[in-house]
């Protein structure tokens, strides 16, 4: 037995003057000292040492001292929970702080399921849990998604009358947050009559954590509302990242003010929610300056400026960084691949990209995922290289999925490829999708074609199935409000302004040489309707929407919600060198800034 070998070890850590005295010092060495010797170990052979003099002298049986033990070996990042059960098993009646000690010891090496049977354990011996207790096994639920344990231990706090403490309540809002039940976790929020900081970015974090943004935003309003809470870095993540999805660049800016107001230094996953929320709200430039200037970059902060460069058609200079964090002996993963790929893709970077793609896979021997092979389709598939795309998707050793098979029809559409384009669509189908869009590029791949027949047909049938196209939308921002327009919109009460405006718009254009190009209107009408459709395409409205309603010179600001078509392209190239306004334009997956009558696409789009 251990026990037994421990009792003939040198204590060592007992000073040398001593060993002589050895049986007048163990009777005369007070608790407090023995305590002060447990606390010094340093490993767990040092502690089995300590424990044998303990054992020697009776002091086990010291509640104080056998928990200090237990502790020590249990917590300690040296120490073993299977030494900690045989020391739990010397103490003759071990109470809440003990079984609690053993439940914090198995979650600090992650074994939380023995951490859940040991407060089995404490209640089948009858032991009452304290107000510890809670906290960290609501700690356990919340990181393996224990929903249904954690409503019976919310059912035991209830039992034994510890609901009103501020810790177990934050711990239950955090628990149902991380369980997905963000509802329990406001009730239990509304319940408080005390909070704390905690408890508002526990409640912040349970709508983050199911993506409901706008709701993170509120919280948060309501927080500083109350004038008295300094937000917690966690919590200002979880912000910066709710205003990342809402392209809610006014609110993050503030939030990037409070930040500096507040805090005297920014950890790196703060610094790289930052860069990811400027980026993605259509600010690369201010995302780059503060890329820059970071004082430590990790993958984290790579791929963040990597996916911005994408969004924004800046593949060059996405290479160039990628070398520069080679060169910082910094190891690509497979997230950062995807960055760079994708900024290829997106800038037409053909031969780099597949040098990228070798290179990840040889020298950095990281296996393709299917995100891989999409960025590489797309590439493939934008560059007219379609027979080239196919055969990388029947070569990839899994399954491709809609995504693929999305991207080649796309690619299909536009270099007006009919046959591979029915390929990618049989496929597409194959897997059951039913997303209004890939009907849609079909209808359109066939009605450039005059294929009208066949267009029909899959019109048809996007009718029987029940299948409804959403109307392509523009948000466009004025006086801090967004206004939404479709094409063909009249529903706004400044409608007549905005058609004056149109109308003003296409009477410049004119000496510009602007010409619709009405090959774009795939439906059977005259010319003169085609213009008409064309002259009142969504974007259009909210170019002239905005100009009507923002200062001279200040920047458009455009969200899409479906690809814009190339007319729309030109058109907005001229308007901008027109009218000497910054226009910016989310289309979908990408930015295009239209500045002087031209697009940092550089019309590769």
């Amino acid at each position: 037995m251990v026990r037994t070998s421990v009792l003939y070890q040198t204590p060592f850590l007992i000073p040398k003057e001593y060993h002589a005295k050895a049986q007048e010092f163990n009777f005369s060495l007070k608790e407090q000292e023995w305590i002060s010797m447990i606390k010094k170990c340093n490993s767990v052979k040092e502690l089995k040492q300590v424990h044998g003099q303990i054992l020697k002298l009776g002091f086990i049986c010291s509640s104080f001292c056998a928990g200090n033990l237990l502790s020590t070996c249990a917590l300690s990042e040296w120490g073993s929970m299977d030494y900690a059960c045989l020391i739990f098993e010397e103490i003759d009646d071990p109470g809440s702080f003990e079984y609690n000690t053993v439940i914090r010891g198995y979650v600090k090496d992650m074994n939380l399921e023995e951490a859940l049977l040991w407060y089995v354990h404490m209640i089948e011996d009858e032991v009452e849990p304290n107000n510890f207790s809670y906290p960290t096994l609501l700690k356990v639920c919340a990181r393996i998604r224990a929903l249904k344990e954690g409503k019976q231990i919310h059912g035991q706090i209830l039992k034994f009358g510890h609901e009103d403490d501020v810790f177990v309540q934050n711990s239950l809002i955090n628990m149902y947050g991380k369980c997905g039940e963000v509802r329990q976790s406001c009730m239990v929020f509304e319940q408080m009559d005390q909070r704390t900081i905690a408890s508002w970015s526990a409640l912040i974090a349970a709508n983050a954590n199911l993506g409901l943004w706008s709701e993170c935003l509120k919280v948060f309003g309501e927080m500083n509302s109350e004038g008295c809470w300094r937000a917690e870095e966690s919590t200002l993540v979880s912000v910066i990242s709710a205003c990342t999805h809402l392209d809610a660049l006014d609110f993050g800016k503030a939030t990037h003010g409070y930040l500096l107001r507040n805090m005297t230094g920014l950890n790196v996953i703060v610094e790289t929610s930052l860069i990811d929320m400027y980026v993605k709200c259509g600010c690369l430039e201010k995302g780059l300056f503060l890329f820059q200037r970071m004082a430590y970059k990790n993958q984290m902060s790579y791929s963040a400026i990597f996916s911005g460069l994408a969004l924004h058609g800046r593949g060059e200079e996405s290479l160039r960084i990628y070398h520069e964090m080679l060169k910082e002996r910094i190891e690509p993963d497979n997230v950062v691949y995807v960055g760079v790929l994708s900024a290829c893709s997106h800038a037409g970077l053909v031969e780099e990209g597949l040098k990228c793609f070798d290179r990840m896979r040889l020298e950095h021997r990281i296996e393709p995922t299917i995100q891989h092979y999409g960025c590489m389709v797309d590439l493939l598939g934008r560059a007219g290289r379609l027979e080239e795309a196919l055969e990388l998707i029947k070569g990839m050793p899994m399954e491709p999925n809609d995504a693929l098979w999305r991207s080649l029809l796309s690619a299909c559409r536009v270099h007006q490829n009919v046959e591979l384009g029915e390929v990618a669509a049989k496929n597409l189908f194959k897997l059951k999708s039913r997303n209004a869009s890939d009907y849609v590029m079909l209808c359109n791949m066939y009605a450039q074609a005059k294929m009208w027949e066949k267009m029909a047909v899959i019109r048809t049938k996007m009718v029987n199935e029940g299948i409804i196209q959403v109307p392509g939308s523009c948000l466009v921002e004025a006086d801090r409000k967004l206004y939404k327009f479709v094409s063909q919109d009249r529903s706004h009460t400044c409608s007549d302004e905005v058609y004056e405006m149109i109308h003003q718009m296409e009477w410049q254009l004119k000496f510009e040489g602007y010409s619709p190009d009405t090959s774009l209107v795939l439906f059977d009408v005259d010319e003169e309707e085609k213009r008409q459709r064309l002259s009142t395409h969504c974007q259009k409205l909210a170019i002239a929407f905005a100009l009507t309603k923002t200062s001279q010179g200040s920047p458009i600001r455009i969200v899409r919600n479906v690809r814009m078509c190339s007319d729309c392209h030109t058109y907005t190239k001229l308007i901008s060198m027109i009218y000497e306004r910054d226009i910016v334009v989310r289309d979908r997956n990408q930015f295009h800034h239209f500045k002087d009558g031209t697009c940092s696409c550089k019309d590769y789009w």
